[in-house]
């Protein structure tokens, strides 16, 4: 009788907290806001027992402020570019599908307004494709998404073979369904678990910068972390077992990002993601290229303006490569390419 007592309290909490706050009634939702309450916790947890072990670091306040403001200040940008990572879009393709149908009553309505570019309920999104024969039709009259997408594939390519079976929509090259999104993403890398969101084409450049600054501040944190047990080790030893114990997990931690800052920085070096790479072989239109050479690659120089640079209410659609320009990429690199900068 009390376990049904305490049953029935404790579904009536829940309907209330769903009824104050919709969005938790979402398991997904509630999984992805607990992940990132942890995160913030463990952020303060680290820094928090540092600075409240450590007195020397607080003297060090004192006589060197700008040390510590410099720490807090990594600290504090590290938290602020994971909520921005986390919360932005990836590039949905379905609002990519919106805008461009959405260009198309523009155009209907009035050509001279063939360059103003197409809104959704995200704000302005600008699609554009990166052959210049696409862009220059798709600036100049109406287009269909069905075309548009088709016009990117090998002709004799079918419909039926780019129509994601679970959205219904045509996919454009090197977009791919997230069955935890349930949406299909614009040059999908990995549906990221910390962060809860899909990474694409939206935030990559976003998450790159993230894992940039946490392996920075771990970096830093670890530091602090050993130049304490190595002045206060003898002293009280409890505190010494709770530093040891959460400088395990932060080493793991750091291990973990000093090989994926890495990882990344080549994928956005050749223009890949971590889906075509590991599943490279499984992919319809990667299969017959050789995996040393980079299909989507523009060289090292244009690859880092296009993840830099580009703004991040564009949706850019690469089409696959021409059979000219495979063989050009494939070709082995000679002392005048090198020369000729070819590789950038």
């Amino acid at each position: 009788m009390v376990a049904g007592l305490c049953r029935s309290f404790r579904d009536r909490a829940f309907e209330r907290c769903f009824h104050v706050f919709p969005c938790l009634a979402d398991p997904a939702r509630r999984a992805a806001l607990g992940l990132r309450v942890t995160l913030v916790m463990l952020h303060l947890i680290y820094a928090g027992i540092i600075f409240l072990f450590d007195g020397d670091l607080i003297n060090k306040m004192k006589t060197e402020p700008w040390y510590t403001a410099l720490y807090l200040l990594l600290w504090i940008t590290t938290l602020v570019q994971y909520f921005v990572t986390a919360c932005s879009s990836p590039g949905y393709v379905i609002d990519a599908m919106r805008a461009t149908t959405e260009r198309n009553v523009i155009f209907r309505k009035a050509p001279t307004a063939s360059k103003q570019p197409a809104s959704n309920g995200n704000g302005s999104l600008l699609v554009t494709v990166e052959r210049e024969s696409c862009t220059n039709a798709q600036g100049s009259n109406a287009i269909s998404w069905t075309k548009l997408v088709m016009d990117m594939y090998p002709p004799g390519t079918t419909v039926r073979s780019c129509t994601c079976s679970y959205c219904n929509v045509e996919q454009p090259p090197r977009a791919k369904h997230c069955h935890d999104c349930d949406r299909c993403i614009l040059q999908f890398d990995h549906h990221c678990v910390w962060l809860g969101t899909c990474i694409g084409q939206g935030n990559h450049c976003r998450f790159w910068w993230y894992i940039c600054e946490e392996t920075a501040l771990c970096l830093w944190t670890a530091i602090l972390y050993i130049t304490y047990l190595k002045a206060n080790i003898t002293r009280a030893w409890w505190k010494a077992a709770i530093i040891i114990l959460l400088l395990i997990f932060l080493l793991i931690s750091l291990i973990f990002l000093l090989l994926l800052l890495p990882f990344h920085s080549y994928l956005v070096l050749t223009n890949q993601t971590t889906y075509e790479l590991v599943r490279r072989r499984r992919i319809l239109y990667l299969r017959g290229i050789p995996e040393r050479v980079y299909p989507f690659s523009n060289g090292i120089c244009m690859n880092l303006y296009n993840f830099c640079c580009v703004r991040t209410n564009r949706c850019t659609f690469e089409p696959l490569p021409t059979q000219l320009e495979l063989e050009e990429k494939s070709r082995p690199y000679t002392f005048l390419d090198v020369l000729k900068c070819r590789c950038c």
